[in-house]
Order: structure tokens, then C-alpha cells, then sequence
């Protein structure tokens, strides 16, 4: 049964967001500061965390920070605002996913269960060759743990950026839109801005820079691929 640390400081919204998804089949446990979310991290090595933006003590982006410090573990972003800078802000930290307050319990539940079916690989592009893994000049894809790598080593991405790689490298040179790239990492219903799709790729890049590559071409006004590795 997978486990979901839920944190917001609104003990009303852990309460329905915890018996929702304990209905979907999941495990919860709760948390109401970020501080508080660290240490329960920590303890139960959720398999999702669901994350409020504002808290006191310690927000939502200064936790997501300290967990990808330390691990790649799915977050979906809970924002009491509709505003489209906080959602970039959050993806851009690494978040998997964010929902406005106020939301749907029951929709909630479907992304989590979504996001943990990417996760372990039961979601698959129909347009991308069979096969343990993938591999194109000194970038290889491990799909059975969703993994990736550069020249051997290990480079840590979140379930969507994962899902964008696996796309690009599925047709190597091949020219992706961003819808078609988002249909390959998003396996459900969900439409989201040109904003978003480049803030994810954005990361992709940032990561593999660091380690003095660039293997995604960027194509403006068309979209992106895969160059030679």
C-alpha cells in the first residue's frame, strides 16, 4: 500500500485530503508545518508527498528544496492562489504536479494514483520501442527504475521530467511539440500551459548542465528534441 505524507497547515484540509485518499487504497500520514514534514519524511520514506505552498515556519518551496536534496519522491503542490507564478515557481523547484484550493478530494486521489503509475513504469508512450532501456550517445534511460544517466552517471530527475526524456529519446532527432511532448510524461486528462511544459524542460537542462551536457535542442516556435549526445 503506497504511503502519502499530506502537509498543510489546515487541519481541516489534512482531514479530507487524508479520507480521500485512504478510500483510493492509500496509506497517510500528516503533517501540519514544514519542519514537522521533514521529520515525518524522514521516518516513513512516503511514496508521495502532498504539499502546501503557504505555511508558516517553513513553506512549501523550502521543504521541496530540502527533498530534492535528498531524493526524487513525486510531489504534487497544493496553492491557495490561482495564480500560474506559483505553479512555474513549484515545478520549476521540482514538483510533479499542483492543484488549486479548492479542489476535488476524488481528483486529487487520481493524480496521486497517476503519478505512482508513472512511477512504476505501468504507463508507457505506445510509440516508444520495447526494452529495458534506452540508450543514445552518453545518455542511457533505465526504465525499470526510472532512472537516467549521463556518461554513467547517475542524473536525478522527478516522474515528469523522466516522462519528457523518455519521449525525446524514444525518437532521437525526431521534433516534439509540446503537446505531444506533455502527452508522453502526463498519462492523464490534464491540459497545461506552453509555460509549464518549458519550465519542466528548463529543469531537464539545468540538470544536465551541470554536469557539462545538453542534450535537448530547443526548435522556438516549433518545440524540442533530442540532439546527438
Amino acid at each position: 500500500m503506497p504511503t502519502i505524507l499530506i502537509v498543510d497547515d489546515d487541519p481541516h484540509i489534512r482531514e479530507v485530503i487524508g479520507f480521500a485518499l485512504q478510500k483510493a487504497g492509500f496509506a497517510t500520514v500528516e503533517a501540519e508545518n514544514g519542519e514537522q514534514a521533514l521529520a515525518r519524511f524522514r521516518e516513513t520514506c512516503p511514496d508521495l508527498v502532498v504539499l502546501d505552498i503557504v505555511m508558516p515556519e517553513l513553506d512549501g518551496t523550502d521543504v521541496c528544496k530540502a527533498l530534492r536534496r535528498i531524493s526524487a519522491v513525486p510531489i504534487v503542490f497544493l496553492s491557495s492562489r490561482d495564480d500560474e507564478v506559483d505553479r512555474i515557481i513549484g515545478l520549476e523547484l521540482g514538483g510533479d504536479d499542483y492543484v488549486t484550493k479548492p479542489f476535488s478530494p476524488r481528483e486529487l486521489a487520481a493524480r496521486a494514483r497517476a503519478i505512482l503509475r508513472r512511477g512504476k513504469g505501468e504507463a508507457h508512450d505506445p510509440a516508444m520501442p520495447g526494452g529495458r532501456e534506452l540508450e543514445h550517445g552518453r545518455l542511457r534511460l533505465d526504465l525499470d527504475r526510472y532512472t537516467a544517466f549521463w556518461q554513467g552517471q547517475e542524473v536525478v530527475l522527478t516522474l515528469t521530467e523522466f516522462g519528457i526524456l523518455r519521449t525525446l529519446l524514444s525518437h532521437p532527432g525526431k521534433v516534439f511539440n509540446r503537446d505531444r511532448l506533455m502527452d508522453g510524461s502526463y498519462q492523464d486528462y490534464r491540459v497545461v500551459s506552453d509555460r509549464t511544459i518549458d519550465s519542466h524542460v528548463r529543469r531537464v537542462r539545468a540538470k544536465f548542465k551541470a554536469l557539462g551536457a545538453d542534450p535537448i535542442e530547443t526548435l522556438h516556435g516549433i518545440g524540442y528534441r533530442l540532439g546527438p549526445c
